[in-house]
């Protein structure tokens, strides 16, 4: 799809980003009086915990599969490592949350960056497969660790609220957004289109890739940290592969390529995840439906590629806004 483009699309995206802004600070204030007031109880607000996480989660995953167009499916492996990393700091070292949050991000995108370098020369099902390696490895390291309880997993302070978890969410999605529209995130596009055509214009291919997937885990150590400081235990078990599956479902659902359709597609999957919490034994199934139903009715998600914008109008009557492809 063509965007429209005149004089007055700079002013209209700039007055798109505040106006969007101050919308996401009103949807902050209202869920905050509710739950300062305990309109809503706590499992409701566990879930809307359980929602930020996962905008974080599949807002970072798309930039890698989505916008690069590259296919990994170990991204709970980042999570996990930015969870145990940011436990350690604030239940066995004592730093302040703060402190940890900052180093489990740092941590996920060191490992990120490890991974990333040997291995995004691989394209398709190899880059796939290993990637799902990565999050196995990351697994069993846990498990046959005794310092940070092994399998049994560890108690974890209660450090977040849901100012910590909102904003993380806020800011997840205004750097991820302006990353994809600055000439880096163009490149990733470009990559993502015709890998061998970026080539030979003379873009770095594999260096957008290592970049974006970087930036990718970094978020999704961002993630694991506040997830566990929220629900007060982490085990290696609850950063396996079922849980890369969840991520990558609300991002096909969503739309690759669209951080609207990650947000949309978080909050989707979290209420029908909540709503089989008493059916656990069908929530595969549920998933698994989703997506054949997904791919055969609406292959590009619920958003596909574009992007919600508020269309501005002009003085003579025509909007000069537009939906982005």
């Amino acid at each position: 799809m063509t965007a429209v483009v005149d004089a007055r699309a700079p002013v209209s995206s700039k007055w798109n980003f505040w106006i969007l802004l101050l919308g996401a600070l009103v949807i902050y204030g209202v869920f905050q009086v509710l739950i300062d007031q305990r309109i809503l109880n706590s499992y409701s607000a566990l879930i809307l915990y359980q929602m930020c996480l996962n905008v974080i989660l599949a807002v970072s995953l798309n930039l890698i599969n989505g916008f690069t167009g590259q296919f990994s499916i170990g991204h709970a492996g980042f999570a996990g490592v930015g969870a145990y990393v940011s436990a350690v700091m604030t239940t066995k070292l004592h730093l302040p949350f703060p402190a940890a949050v900052a180093a489990a991000c740092l941590a996920a995108a060191v490992a990120g960056l490890v991974i990333g370098i040997p291995t995004l020369r691989l394209k398709g099902d190899y880059l796939a497969i290993t990637t799902l390696g990565f999050g196995e490895i990351i697994r069993v390291i846990l498990i046959n660790m005794p310092y940070v309880g092994g399998a049994a997993g560890m108690t974890v302070h209660r450090e977040t609220n849901f100012a910590w978890l909102y904003f993380s969410a806020l800011l997840t999605v205004v750097v991820i957004a302006n990353f994809v529209r600055s000439r880096h995130g163009r490149a990733c596009i470009a990559v993502r289109e015709n890998e061998i055509a970026a080539e030979m214009m003379g873009l770095n291919v594999t260096y957008y890739k290592v970049l974006a997937f970087t930036i990718g885990a970094l978020f999704a150590g961002l993630a694991g940290a506040l997830s566990a400081h929220t629900f007060y235990f982490i085990k290696p078990n609850s950063y396996g592969f079922l849980q890369s599956f969840n991520i990558l479902v609300i991002v096909v659902l969503g739309g690759l390529g669209s951080i609207t359709g990650s947000i949309l597609g978080a909050v989707v999957l979290t209420l029908i995840t909540a709503a089989l919490q008493d059916y656990p034994e069908w929530q595969m199934v549920i998933y698994s439906l989703i997506l054949i139903l997904i791919m055969i009715f609406r292959p590009q998600g619920l958003m596909g590629t574009k992007e919600f914008r508020i269309p501005f109008a002009r003085p003579g009557g025509r909007g000069n806004g537009h939906v982005a492809p």
